[in-house]
Formats: structure tokens, sequence, C-alpha cells
């Protein structure tokens, strides 16, 4: 079985750390390096219950892509949700790995595997990481072309079944026609004047500000709000996946517990 250092590696190849933006925390972020690990669990935000999932399972690692540490942690008591997460976590020997931004913009990252779902050709990045070579797959966000222009109300229907959801929130564009597509997964408007750089018709993400959609209806871009769940959620069944096949002596699971929080009446 492969050391937790092992494991590092190989999620680094996959999502590298040097992606990641400058405000995150990613990595490594609980965990003896030289520990074996047998078995993992991927989730998208590590709360009670998916730590719960993990130690009942034997899971010695739960990579969640929000870090669990965002800020300086001065106290680490069970005075707090978090210090309780953190104590029930040290307690029981299970490592955490988030690589966060650094798998949304990776080559195989969840903006690309968006771009893929869609159909989307001619997939670029939309906003490039000025420390990495402007003609790689990688940096934040993606852009594409449909394989034919589209009706804005058919192109919804499409996202909808692609993704299963059976409410969008959305901006209409000014033309109804829909062909060049920018994503950008989980809270990421400040990319609209991105994708408006980039004559996108229609800008899709998880979630954004009020006056995100205003700007967005003042410049004629379509806007469509999968909701920061459903935007990243699925691609932490892909790691799960690509992990698995990357080492064969390891187990990985997508967390079964893991819900999204928000309710539609």
């Amino acid at each position: 079985m492969p050391q937790l250092s092992e494991l590092c590696n190989i999620l680094n190849e996959i999502a590298p750390l040097e992606l990641a933006e400058d405000w995150d925390n990613v990595g490594l972020l609980i965990g003896d390096r030289d520990v074996d690990i047998d078995s993992a669990l991927t989730c998208l935000t590590l709360t009670h219950d998916v730590a719960d999932e993990a130690i009942a399972s034997g899971a010695g690692l739960i990579i969640t892509h929000h870090p669990l540490l965002f800020r300086a942690v001065q106290k680490l008591t069970s005075d707090t949700s978090e210090g309780r997460l953190l104590l029930k976590l040290i307690e029981a020997k299970v490592a955490v790995y988030a690589p966060h931004t650094g798998y949304d913009s990776a080559a195989l990252g969840i903006n690309a595997q968006i771009a893929e779902r869609l159909g989307l050709n001619e997939v670029q990045v939309l906003k490039p990481i000025e420390s990495i070579n402007n003609e790689s797959q990688q940096g934040a966000g993606r852009c594409g072309d449909m394989a034919k222009p589209t009706e804005f109300s058919d192109f919804l229907k499409a996202v909808q079944s692609i993704f299963q959801v059976d409410h969008l929130e959305y901006v209409e564009p000014l033309k109804d026609s829909v062909r060049r597509v920018g994503i950008a997964c989980g809270s990421a408007g400040e990319f609209l004047r991105d994708a408006a750089k980039l004559n996108c018709d229609v800008f899709i993400t998880g979630e954004t500000r009020f006056h995100t959609a205003l700007e967005a209806r003042d410049r004629g871009i379509g806007l469509i709000l999968l909701g920061h769940y459903t935007s990243e959620r699925f691609a932490m069944e892909s790691l799960a996946m690509m992990l698995n096949e990357k080492s064969e002596s390891l187990i990985v699971t997508a967390s079964q517990v893991e819900r999204n929080p928000l309710r539609w009446a």
C-alpha cells in the first residue's frame, strides 16, 4: 500500500498545487507523510457526517475539495464545530488533503470536465495563469464552442439534463443563439469579464453576487448558475476514479453521505 507522501505526489500530478490561487490553502492539511494508506474518501466539503463515514469505513485519508482550514487556527478545542471536527480526525489518525483551486484549473480538472460534459470544441483556458505557459491546458476556467449554434432555451434544457437539476437561475443573453460558452466552477462570478473578452455568449458558474447578474445583463451575456454543489461535486467522483487508476493497491471511493444542503420549494 502507498505511503501518504506518494499519494500527495499523485494528487499533485492530477491537480498541481502551483495552479492554486494565492489565497487558497491547498495540499496536505493534516497527516503524517510516512504513514501507509490503504483506502481514501473524496468529498466536496469535509463535514462531521463525512468524517464519521471515513472513520467508520477505515479510510486513512479524506480528500476534500474545499479546505477545512482557511484561516489561521489560534486555538484547537472542542468549543467550536471546526475544533471538534479537527480533534475527531486527529484522534482517529485520518489525514486530510485539499486540492481545491489547483483541481479547478488542472488540465483534467473540474472546469475541463464541465467543458467535456457540454461537448465543447476548441476548448481554451478562460484566464491564463501568468506563471504557466500560455499554450498549456492549465489555467482558470474554460471557454469553448458548441458544435453548432443553439437557441438559449434549448441550451438551458441541455444543461439541466447533463447536470440532472430541475431548477436553474439564469440571465438571458442579448442574442438568443449560443455558440461560445465560458465556464468557471464554484463561486466564480469574477470571471464574467474574462468570458466577455473571449466573446462568450453564455457564462456558466456555480454561484455569484447579485451585481454580477446585473453586469451580465448589461453586457448582454447569458449567465447560468448551476449551484456551487452541482458545479463541483461530480468531479469528486471523477477524482476517486483517477486515483484508483493510478494506484492499484489503494481503494478510493466518493462519499455516499454527502448531500447538497440547499433545497428548493
